[in-house]
């Protein structure tokens, strides 16, 4: 009988345990959806958390490195010492608000949106032949208030965006001419085209460059990227010593094999830019000068805040600087790669990575001309160049591939 009492005492204790386990999931589950509510970028909302931080880390370090770069000659040119900083800053914000908010925006949509866009870009590239030339080119298009716009950076996002539109939807037909190649021919000669009209050679390189990764990727034979090649380094070779559609660029070939020359007037005019962009990066060294401290923008490096810019910042920040810069850009396009590489479809995927291969080609490119690594071309470095429009455009496509993190089964932690 005492044995009997002892068990009914004890059976209370065991259901009162028995609760307590019971409580214990609900409590680890209130645990999980505060740590939730509290990390919004990287579960509850899906943002790639490391992507838009390395965005906006480049996207403030540029614009400090616009506004040391750029206020010595905006004083001389306005009188106005924040006259490009005050600009670029205003649409900076701008083009954050608009990443972000396309980064809602489900990319699927942006399907719909291929064709009428790269006829939009047609249509601006074809409006920019009749605008009045600056430097002997129809590459602008003004905005008043808004500044110059360059058509052919829509026409960047309108290759990538209908490339990976028609891409993902003939993913299985891509080795046949018909649905592989033809298509794609006849939309970038269309492109290159107007580009050349003009004339732009840099983004009819990076377009080329571009779609050949996009196409690459897409599946297309390698023997019709020979023949491809080979019928562009034809075309090129015709424009420019049977025409004089690119006489300019001839004498650039010969400003970037010297640099140095004291040959005559014209060569030594067309080298002063390349020249102190190599002053600016020597005077650098390891460590540089320090923030603020360049000599070559006093109006020595023409329009500093432009394709040169990371001239000066060799210059401020030294090597060291310089190198974290393109590390960070590095990781920026890796980021973006290995998201979209996880992305839940072909279009995903082939869209994100033409638009971080786009920043990728721009970098390399610009630093190539500032470096004297080829001849100068006219390329913008992305989030340091002065360039606003441009800037809202670069970074509403960052939203696009935010959006398309959303849906990527890559870790956001």
């Amino acid at each position: 009988m005492t044995k009997t009492i002892e068990k009914t005492k004890a059976a209370p204790a065991r259901t009162k345990n028995a609760g307590e386990q019971h409580e214990d999931p609900q409590k680890q589950n209130f645990t999980k959806r505060m740590r939730k509510k509290f990390r919004v970028f990287s579960v509850r909302s899906g943002l790639d958390m490391p992507f838009l931080f390395l965005t906006l880390v480049l996207l403030i370090i540029g614009l400090v490195m616009l506004f040391s770069a750029s206020y010595a000659n905006a004083y001389y040119r306005f009188g106005n010492s924040y006259y490009f900083i005050s600009h670029q800053a205003a649409l900076a914000v701008l083009g954050v608000i608009a990443m972000i908010a396309i980064s809602y925006f489900d990319y699927h949509h942006f399907h719909k949106f291929a064709i009428p866009i790269l006829l939009i870009s047609y249509l601006m590239l074809v409006l920019v032949l009749f605008t009045p030339r600056i430097n002997g080119v129809h590459r602008w298009i003004d905005l008043g208030p808004l500044g110059q716009f360059q058509p052919s950076e829509l026409a960047k996002f309108a290759i990538v965006l209908v490339f990976a539109h028609l891409i993902s939807i003939n993913f299985k037909r891509m080795d046949t001419f018909r649905y592989g190649v033809l298509p794609y021919i006849l939309i970038l000669g269309a492109t290159a085209g107007l580009l050349v009209l003009e004339p732009h050679v840099s983004a009819t390189v990076i377009l080329v460059l571009l779609a050949g990764v996009m196409l690459f990727i897409g599946g297309v034979r390698l023997r019709w990227f020979g023949l491809a090649f080979g019928g562009a380094a034809a075309a090129v070779a015709y424009l420019v010593l049977f025409t004089q559609k690119f006489s300019y660029a001839n004498d650039r070939i010969r400003a970037w094999l010297d640099p140095f020359t004291t040959v005559s007037k014209e060569l030594m005019e067309d080298t002063w830019q390349t020249r102190q962009s190599l002053y600016a990066i020597g005077s650098g060294g390891l460590l540089g000068l320090g923030l603020g401290q360049s000599r070559q923008k006093y109006l020595y490096l023409p329009e500093p805040q432009n394709d040169f810019i990371f001239a000066i910042a060799c210059e401020e920040l030294g090597f060291i600087g310089a190198l974290i810069i393109i590390i960070l850009f590095a990781m920026l396009v890796w980021r973006g790669i290995s998201i979209s590489l996880k992305a839940k479809d072909k279009f995903g995927m082939l869209l994100g990575i033409g638009l971080v291969v786009q920043i990728g080609l721009q970098v390399i490119l610009n630093i190539a001309v500032v470096t004297n690594t080829i001849p100068n071309t006219g390329i913008s470095l992305p989030f340091f160049s002065y360039g606003g429009t441009s800037l809202v455009i670069l970074l509403a496509e960052m939203g696009i591939v935010l959006s398309i993190s959303r849906t990527s089964s890559i870790e956001k932690t």
